[in-house]
């Protein structure tokens, strides 16, 4: 069963002077349009391009290894600073660096060694990724890499010790160094 179709016309856009309407081309009875088989393959091109595209999204979204550390380090000492501001006492974080752990003192580490403040969102304990270590751990310009744990304090007025922190992986070195005026975390690349 065909349906005729009396009077294919269509206005491009609302208001148009009826002497100046658009119209669709009427060939043989018939409005031109695309099939559906043309549909079909446009979305299937479209869902291809998207599956070979989906695996770096979601890999450069994903934290793992020096992206994860980086991410860490820098929670724990925001969160560090957030408690120290709130609770108006001094606070540190300490770093076990053998044990590739790290955080704010009197937290405690939930499964895998992490733990995450429930307020801030923010890790407050962590362990460093398979295959990223301590490549510097220095407080007051004197290295504690080898040292069994040191701590760096945050003070109530929102400044810090001075601290360099440069994490090693297969892939490349970042440091992190805290800014000992404002407690806040600037990572960098190693040889800035």
């Amino acid at each position: 069963m065909k349906f005729s179709i009396a009077n294919c016309q269509l206005p491009i856009f609302p208001g148009a002077s009826a002497g100046r309407n658009w119209k669709l081309k009427i060939e043989n009875g018939k409005c031109r349009a695309f099939t559906l088989i043309e549909i079909m393959i446009v979305v299937g091109i479209l869902g291809l391009v998207a599956a070979m595209g989906i695996p770096s999204i979601v890999k450069a979204l994903q934290k793992e290894g020096m992206r994860k550390a980086v991410s860490d380090v820098q929670d724990v000492f925001f969160s560090a600073r957030e408690k120290a501001i709130l609770t108006n006492q001094k606070t540190a974080v300490t770093f076990y660096p053998r044990d590739r752990r790290f955080g704010v003192e009197g937290a405690s580490g939930g499964e895998g060694g992490s733990s995450v403040n429930t307020h801030s969102g923010k890790t407050v304990v962590a362990t460093l990724p398979d295959g990223v270590e301590f490549g510097m751990l220095d407080i007051f310009r004197q290295d504690y890499v080898q040292s069994d744990w040191a701590k760096v304090f945050f003070n109530p007025d929102g400044t810090c010790d001075e601290a360099v922190i440069v994490l090693i992986a297969k892939g490349g070195a970042q440091k992190i160094t805290l800014e000992y005026a404002t407690g806040m975390p600037i990572v960098s690349a190693v040889d800035q």
